[in-house]
């Protein structure tokens, strides 16, 4: 399904009933709707959430973004410390977020995001706290840039250009999840399947070069976090290189209504593992939001 949100088209898709409480997914860089497994997303709906994930600007089926020039090449300006220019920042993503729901007729919703997905839901809070009934960001950060930046190990995988032949994309990401989600959580047959079903679906990575420079160009949100005053949580794995746990421990810090919840030996990827333990602590602070 398709809406017209800010200009732009959004692929999106439903899961559940919609008399149900909406929850809106929100993907992290580079990712599609289907990153995340299909298996996480109906135990949300079966804790009765009707849930909503989406394609953000410049990835999957939704609309690609113009720029002049490689984005590429401005990335290698921002390592340099020079100026940049990007096409769009966190806040831009934040207002499709609250476009779709706009489309969809849902006023307020839960929203969870992972990684820039979690960036992306602080600022929707941020723009819009009356609508949203609860947030959850995980492994994510403020964008402050004295908590959680990346390992060089983890950087390293965050740089390296995309492969583009299929199968070279698919070992790649292989090798890429062997170094973020850490030795004990490690899983390379989803990997290879969820890599796979991004290439089939849409391989675009100026898309992903585009989403970098929309992060790092954006300010940092702390000041803005602390003054909210709505029910959160906050997760993230011990051992994440690529969001280091201090950016979960700053964004605890500065939501004052949020819990924090520390899963050991996870790194940045959403583990079977901990599934149940995310979604019990999702579907907890739900019900929280409406004592």
């Amino acid at each position: 399904m398709r809406a017209q949100v800010n200009g732009i088209e959004i692929e999106y898709e439903t899961m559940g009933d919609p008399a149900d409480p909406p929850l809106l997914m929100v993907h992290g860089l580079g990712c599609q709707l289907n990153w995340t497994p299909s298996g996480f997303l109906h135990g949300l709906v079966d804790r009765g959430f009707y849930v909503i994930v989406y394609d953000n600007r410049d990835v999957g089926l939704s609309t690609k973004i113009p720029t002049n020039g490689d984005p590429t090449e401005q990335i290698g300006m921002y390592l340099e410390g020079k100026p940049i220019e990007a096409a769009y920042q966190i806040a831009d993503m934040a207002a499709d977020g609250w476009g779709l729901l706009d489309a969809l007729g849902i006023e307020r919703a839960h929203i969870v995001g992972a990684s820039m997905g979690g960036m992306i839901v602080q600022q929707m809070a941020i723009a819009n706290p009356d609508r949203t009934i609860s947030l959850t960001s995980i492994m994510s950060t403020t964008g402050s840039p004295d908590v959680g930046q990346p390992t060089a190990e983890a950087m390293g995988v965050l740089l390296e250009p995309a492969a583009q032949e299929r199968e070279a994309y698919i070992e790649q990401a292989v090798r890429a999840s062997a170094v973020l989600a850490g030795p004990v959580h490690f899983e390379p047959e989803w990997i290879r399947e969820r890599a796979a079903m991004a290439f089939d679906r849409s391989f675009y990575p100026q898309g992903v070069a585009n989403q970098l420079l929309a992060i790092v160009s954006s300010p940092p949100r702390d000041e803005h976090l602390a003054e909210l005053d709505l029910p959160a949580l906050v997760i993230h794995g011990d051992i994440d290189p690529l969001v280091t746990i201090s950016g979960g421990e700053r964004t605890a810090e500065c939501l004052q209504r949020s819990e924090f919840l520390v899963l050991e030996d996870m790194g940045h990827d959403l583990p079977k593992f901990y599934w149940s333990t995310m979604i019990e602590n999702i579907t907890s602070l739900a019900v929280r939001s409406r004592l």
